[in-house]
């Protein structure tokens, strides 16, 4: 079993990455994020929970995330491993995961505040399927439409300036020691994401 987790600040490109690695190696790619947003749509009490926390930029509790993550890892699906996307964000979190799942590698992909903040600033998402576009370098065929679904294109709840700055200030307080702790178990892998999609991916196999 294989089990991988891309890590880095917000708009760092891990979720691109992740799904290029995932394919690349043949397994499931698990986005926390994507799984928190189809649930904020949701008429239910966490749903609506889950979208307040969405949408003032914070991070979502571990208690809850911790019943999807473990629902999720012992499913079928993730048998011969996964790539994690969003997952751990947290050294608690990471421990939890170590319990049920030890990571084989973390990559952990750096990126400037700076180039966070423009990135984020960028970014669109579909209003049916949901799926991710950046009007920097992931821009949809036809301006304002989904190229999977021909939906409508909208700003993500979370890609608001002040949102952008919790979690940028979360990230720093809470997902950077994972570099340490990845470090210390001699799974890490540091590569730049300040660079051109394919070179990012790039480095990721010849570090692997």
């Amino acid at each position: 079993m294989k089990n991988y987790v891309l890590a880095g600040g917000p708009g760092s490109g891990k979720g691109t990455q992740a799904e290029k690695l995932a394919l690349y190696l043949k397994l499931p790619h698990i986005s926390t994020g994507d799984i928190f947003r189809e649930i904020q749509v949701q008429d239910t009490e966490l749903g609506r929970r889950v979208k307040k926390i969405l949408d003032e930029g914070k991070l979502v509790d571990d208690k809850t995330v911790f019943e999807v993550i473990l629902q999720k890892l012992n499913s079928k699906e993730l048998k011969k491993g996964f790539v994690f996307d969003g997952f751990p964000r947290t050294i608690d979190q990471a421990e939890f995961l170590e319990k049920h799942k030890p990571v084989t590698q973390c990559v952990f992909i750096n990126v400037s505040d700076e180039e966070c903040m423009k990135r984020m600033s960028a970014r669109l998402i579909c209003s049916s399927c949901k799926a991710n576009y950046n009007i920097l370098y992931l821009k949809p065929k036809n301006e304002g439409r989904c190229d999977k679904c021909d939906s409508v294109l909208a700003v993500r709840s979370d890609s608001t300036p002040e949102a952008i700055r919790k979690r940028l200030d979360d990230y720093h307080k809470l997902t950077e020691p994972l570099k340490g702790y990845y470090s210390k178990k001699g799974v890490l892998l540091e590569v730049d994401g300040q660079q051109a999609i394919e070179k990012v991916f790039k480095d990721i196999k010849k570090g692997l």
